[in-house]
């Protein structure tokens, strides 16, 4: 049987996030400018979520841009954010024909006009798509989001809307950029590297991680199902016992 024909449907992650790591190494690897890297990465971008409206996981968050980004060289930034522009362009078509609905996180109004004009017409054109909810982190960070988040509830508090002692995992959960979407299950990391790099750290508490050497313009289907196939062999306890799971 193939990976795909071996997972349980019953025990899928809800909330599947994948750092999308390698594009410049596999760049190198092939003597092309990192350029090239970002755009074969698109390609894995359309299989994987593709692959994921075909087992019927409901969400998936990629890390396609993060607030550390920002200082790479001015050239590549700028090839990002077009390709960015473009990619949302082209996959729109793929994005209504799963029924798959586009959503974003992160300090957006740090993009380039263009491409917050671009986000928002296809986030408006797909709003109403069930199937899965595909959310890019663009120009996002952790430690960013955290302090969002505790500067707007002690404003709340400051004017008695909060009272100290009701602040609670829910409240914060309320005002996250993910607040409308469950806490990540399964993290994957592609290219070899075994670090969280400022992402989504504090939805990623019970997360199960994965790490893979495959850089991510090479990732494709069938190492999505491999890795849901780990994730589906181990124990998720939660801060239990075995004992107390059986």
């Amino acid at each position: 049987m193939t990976a795909k024909e071996q997972i349980d449907k019953n025990k899928l992650p809800k909330h599947l996030a994948v750092i999308m790591d390698g594009n410049g190494r596999w760049a190198k690897q092939k003597g092309m400018f990192r350029s090239m890297g970002h755009e074969n990465g698109t390609k894995a971008v359309r299989e994987i979520v593709e692959a994921c409206a075909e087992i019927n996981i409901p969400y998936l968050t990629l890390y396609a841009f993060s607030t550390e980004n920002w200082s790479r060289p001015k050239l590549e930034v700028e090839l990002l954010m077009k390709l960015l522009v473009s990619s949302l362009k082209k996959e729109i078509k793929t994005l209504h024909d799963n029924n798959i609905k586009l959503n974003a996180i992160g300090n957006l109004e740090a993009l380039p006009k263009k491409a917050q004009r671009e986000l928002k017409d296809v986030i408006d054109k797909t709003k109403d798509n069930s199937r899965m909810t595909l959310t890019l982190a663009l120009s996002y960070g952790s430690r960013e989001e955290i302090i969002k988040t505790i500067k707007e509830i002690s404003h709340k508090v400051k004017n008695n809307l909060i009272s100290p002692e009701n602040i609670d995992e829910t409240v914060i959960n309320n005002h996250l950029y993910t607040q409308n979407l469950p806490d990540v299950d399964l993290l994957i990391r592609t290219s070899g590297e075994q670090r969280i790099s400022n992402f989504l750290l504090w939805q990623i508490a019970y997360a199960e991680l994965y790490f893979t050497e495959t850089l991510w313009p090479d990732y494709r289907k069938n190492h999505l199902f491999e890795a849901i196939l780990n994730y589906q062999n181990r124990e998720r306890r939660f801060g239990k016992t075995s004992e107390q799971l059986k």
